[in-house]
């Protein structure tokens, strides 16, 4: 099993934060992710509140990956496993967020899975800075969207 752990603060309020990740419309905004395929996504909300149990299908590239939310507790926790990914398996992640000392947010997102014996020398190493950059995509996007 490969793990990844991710830290960010951000000076943006925990429900702003909130907000972007239970909305997979606006993932392509911050991330690394360049779209939402709706196509392959299910049970999406309208409303951009995405509840357990929807798959949210992000195309990377050529790539197109899906996540099944398995937990939702607003506005501190959102948890989901692979729905389809070429390239692992049993994929577990989770962001937790906390109110951070002073003000903002911590942001803390963390995962593991499997993957085949050719990818096991690469993948960690690129997921840990993929999710690293997705942390921190997500904390200056609430920032700014704040600011504005």
């Amino acid at each position: 099993m490969h793990k990844y752990d991710v830290t960010v603060t951000t000076a943006a309020s925990p429900e702003t934060v909130w907000r972007l990740l239970v909305d997979a419309t606006t993932w392509p905004l911050w991330s690394k992710v360049d779209a939402l395929d709706t196509a392959r996504s299910v049970g999406l909300d309208p409303g951009g509140d995405d509840g357990v149990g929807a798959v949210r299908a992000f195309r990377t590239g050529r790539t197109v990956t899906g996540e099944r939310l398995t937990e939702k507790v607003e506005p501190r926790l959102l948890a989901y496993e692979d729905a389809f990914n070429s390239s692992m398996r049993n994929y577990q992640a989770r962001i937790e967020l906390e109110p951070a000392p002073n003000s903002g947010t911590v942001i803390h997102w963390h995962g593991e899975y499997e993957t085949s014996w050719l990818l096991r020398w690469f993948m960690p190493r690129y997921l840990q800075k993929f999710m690293q950059g997705m942390a921190e995509g997500l904390a200056r996007y609430a920032e700014n969207r704040e600011s504005a």
